[in-house]
């Protein structure tokens, strides 16, 4: 929770919005994904939000699943995602690192022991896309145990009270969905995002909020400015990885295009 306070209160006197970035855990491989890790840090990324791969990601579109498949096959595990973070850590990155992972896998981890496993590893927290608010006592409760952060979801159809339930037991920050759906690219943001995220900002009082789903050019970064603390951009960071031809390539384009964004929320 701590790198989490610090960086949004580090971004806020800087006038500028923390830019969170999406990497499949295993995509394209385990060592891979650790130097597009250290890659899209160094580049500018505040916030790392790292996937735990699932075959059923109900929450991501095309893009992600394909990832998320792909570093299945490769043997991308829970367990290998918390050996990555650990050695992120050793090789010196100190941005917050979000797991970002569904129930089931978790579920059969066990709680108990993946939050702890977690924190000694040196991750921040979770985002759970299809946890409820309502249902989310344990997890909750093992979050603040371990001084992890655990992130609520709203979206534009969120009504007042699903709003304020998911921003009084978010720890770290409340994650808005863009639009309703899916992850994925998209040419424009929805006309109507001013005026939801004013709501959401009203619901999460100083709870930062970060916006993501559709994120992937630097006009929507500056158009969000002011409007939340944070962006997430997953699915176009993925596709600059993927059209790579080679390590060194996919390094290359992953830090051209955290650097492109990350200027925007200047």
């Amino acid at each position: 929770m701590e790198r989490l306070e610090k960086t949004f209160a580090r971004a806020a006197e800087r006038d500028e919005s923390v830019l969170v970035a999406y990497l499949t855990g295993g995509y394209p491989s385990l060592p891979e994904t650790a130097a597009l890790l250290e890659t899209v840090c160094a580049a500018g990324a505040d916030i790392i939000e790292l996937g735990v791969p699932f075959s059923d990601p109900l929450g991501d579109g095309s893009v992600i699943q394909a990832t998320t498949q792909h570093a299945l096959a490769n043997g991308a595990t829970a367990a290998a995602v918390l050996d990555l973070v650990a050695g992120v850590r050793e090789a010196g990155v100190q941005v917050p690192i979000m797991l970002m992972g569904y129930c089931n896998p978790f579920l059969r981890y066990g709680l108990g022991q993946l939050y702890a496993d977690a924190a000694d590893a040196g991750a921040d927290g979770f985002i759970v896309p299809d946890l409820p608010p309502h249902e989310a006592d344990e997890w909750v409760a093992e979050a603040e145990a371990r001084e992890l952060g655990q992130v609520f979801f709203s979206a534009p159809g969120s009504g007042p009270e699903r709003l304020a339930a998911g921003a009084a037991r978010s720890r770290g920050f409340l994650y808005a969905l863009a639009a309703n759906g899916v992850t994925g690219v998209r040419d424009q943001l929805d006309p109507g995002i001013e005026d939801y995220l004013e709501r959401v900002r009203t619901a999460a009082g100083p709870l930062p909020v970060c916006v993501g789903f559709g994120i992937s050019r630097p006009e929507h970064v500056r158009s969000l400015r002011g409007k939340a603390a944070g962006v997430i951009v997953g699915s176009a960071l993925l596709k600059a990885i993927g059209g790579a031809d080679s390590p060194s390539a996919r390094v290359r384009a992953a830090g051209e295009l955290i650097r492109e964004l990350k200027g925007a929320c200047r």
